[in-house]
């Protein structure tokens, strides 16, 4: 695992659906990725602009913000449908986490949340 520090500025280098789930330290079904990667990060872009927006001036909280949109999106894409954006920004706003990312199932196996 990378200790490390993260910043914004290396987060705004990235460029494949790989750099971020390795910026981020998150486990990921590299076959899923290969498959999905133009929707996962479509729907990533589209989630982020809202936290972008709201949390300007808050590195760290933002930088949460944008682990957890990524984990969310691979979650439902690896569920087989995507989220809205105003779904993801209400549960990290509200600090309630429900769904399949409240909770980590074991690989292969749904959680039943």
């Amino acid at each position: 695992m990378n200790t490390k520090a993260k910043s914004l500025d290396e987060f705004y280098e990235l460029t494949d659906a790989e750099d971020y789930f390795t910026f981020f330290d998150l486990d990921y079904d590299p076959s899923l990725v290969n498959v999905k990667r133009f929707h996962i990060l479509k729907e990533y872009g589209t989630l982020i602009k809202t936290g972008m927006k709201n949390l300007i001036g808050e590195e760290e909280r933002l930088l949460d913000f944008l682990k957890y949109s990524l984990l969310k999106v691979y979650g439902e894409f690896s569920n087989g449908y995507a989220p809205s954006a105003a779904d993801v920004w209400d549960m990290f706003k509200d600090g309630k986490l429900s769904g399949c990312m409240s909770c980590t199932p074991s690989p292969g196996n749904s959680c039943g949340c």
